[in-house]
């Protein structure tokens, strides 16, 4: 393993075991300092002692690239591996749908509140075998994630671009999409023009939680009934567990929400973040047997966590929901033409 995929893979696994944020861009940061060296280089600076002359580069990461450019494999891949490399589920629970996955509806890039540039996003994904990634960074309205203003997500689209032709003939598409907040009135936090100009639309409530049952039930029905949302988020925005603390889920009409999904086509998102498994077990069969489309999604805010997806599998299949109703298991053009439809 080259000292640059040392790191990155030290450092998606601290991100898939939900580790503190600065551990995991200090082997970032190295990998993009060490990414233009040449293997000669590398070695050379490691021999000399000189690694962490370079900007990025500390003690720790160092050790890390001079075992790797030595062929070994570096003790903290080893550690790392062992505390956070392991199965997600036990006894392969969620492998089988995971495989027929294609790609996922809902994560976040450094253009929001993610860890990571949005081409490492997109790198990883390819790495885990997705077809597509939609990127959905958050709307105005969150400003403590950062929300993506009109002009901001208008220079973004543009990114998506370029990074599809640097990736293209991968077989991958990278998305352009968003989590767009759920306001008061059910109406969604960005205008109709650029909601237009985006391939899918995740639309969740982040804010009001306590809304009082009638008003909340209204606030979501509005949203499906009336908007361009493709994908309800998150839809009781509970956390279950995690260093964010607990959060009960909002209280709403779930008969009613899943109701309007299903008529209108609206996907039930499967959140696969283990500090949310949202919805809970008991509306997840609800909103199956209305017959509600579901989308198992990560919800990822850093690459590693793009590897959430089988959490979320695992729970699908507890609930004996058929493939067909999960709108990522099918191919691009068929998620695309439902999404704008």
């Amino acid at each position: 393993m080259s000292p640059v995929a040392a790191l990155r893979r030290i450092a998606f696994l601290l991100e898939r075991g939900r580790e503190d944020t600065y551990k995991v861009k200090a082997f970032r940061a190295a990998a993009a300092a060490i990414l233009s060296l040449s293997d000669d280089d590398i070695r050379r600076r490691a021999d000399e002692g000189t690694l962490t002359e370079l900007s990025g580069v500390g003690a720790s990461t160092a050790k890390v690239i001079a075992e790797a450019a030595r062929g070994e494999v570096p003790q903290r891949l080893q550690d790392t591996e062992g505390a956070h490399g392991g199965p997600l589920t036990t006894d392969g629970a969620g492998d089988g749908l995971r495989s027929r996955i294609r790609g996922d509806l809902h994560s976040h890039s450094d253009w929001s509140d993610g860890g990571s540039p949005i081409e490492e996003m997109a790198f990883t994904a390819i790495e885990l075998g997705h077809d597509y990634l939609v990127l959905t960074d958050h709307s105005p309205r969150l400003t403590i994630a950062n929300g993506l203003s009109v002009s901001r997500l208008e220079r973004q689209l543009g990114v998506v671009d370029a990074v599809n032709d640097h990736l293209a003939g991968h077989g991958f598409t990278l998305l352009k999409g968003i989590e767009v907040d759920i306001l008061d009135d059910g109406s969604l936090d960005q205008t109709d023009e650029m909601l237009d100009k985006l391939e899918l639309r995740v639309a969740s409530v982040h804010s009001k939680l306590k809304m009082e049952k009638e008003q909340m039930t209204r606030r979501m029905v509005t949203a499906v009934s009336t908007t361009r949302m493709n994908v309800l988020g998150h839809c009781t925005g509970r956390l279950v567990t995690g260093n964010r603390g607990t959060r009960p889920g909002s209280q709403f009409d779930a008969r009613k929400v899943f109701e309007a999904c299903a008529e209108h086509q609206v996907a039930v998102e499967i959140n696969s973040r283990p500090e949310r498994r949202d919805p809970p077990t008991k509306l997840l069969e609800l909103a199956r047997d209305i017959g509600c489309l579901f989308s198992i999604d990560s919800d990822a805010h850093a690459p590693g966590q793009l590897d959430f997806l089988v959490l979320g599998c695992e729970r699908a299949e507890a609930a004996g929901i058929e493939e067909e109703r999960i709108v990522n298991t099918w191919p691009r053009d068929r998620l695309l033409a439902w999404a704008n439809r």
